[in-house]
């Protein structure tokens, strides 16, 4: 699913998992909710608190395989790069990705 700047609001800063009527920051997208997300495990607000934390913490995440948390979450038709590319340019997830490790 491509965002908009907008709908961006809607997403994990870590994973790029979009959210339905729920904002992971808030309306403000300053206001952390402090929840935990359902597919990388971040908690809103705190690992995810800064652009460098919440690349490392996704550097982690996708070195551990980019597992879900709530398996019972992931949609069958789940791909780890569409919901990358909510969050990061097309360039930047196939960079990302080819470096993992």
């Amino acid at each position: 699913m491509k965002t908009d700047k907008r709908s961006k609001l809607h997403c994990c800063r870590v994973c790029g998992l979009h959210y339905n009527n729920y904002y992971p920051w808030g309306k403000d997208g300053r206001t952390p909710l402090f929840d935990i997300c359902r597919c990388c495990r971040v908690e809103f607000g705190n690992e995810d608190f800064t652009p460098e934390s919440a690349a490392a913490y996704r550097a982690e995440w996708l070195k551990g395989g980019g597992n879900w948390f709530e398996v019972k979450s992931k949609p069958t038709n789940w791909s780890l790069v569409k919901q990358l590319e909510n969050i990061m340019s097309p360039e930047a997830v196939e960079h990302l990705l080819q470096n993992r490790q």
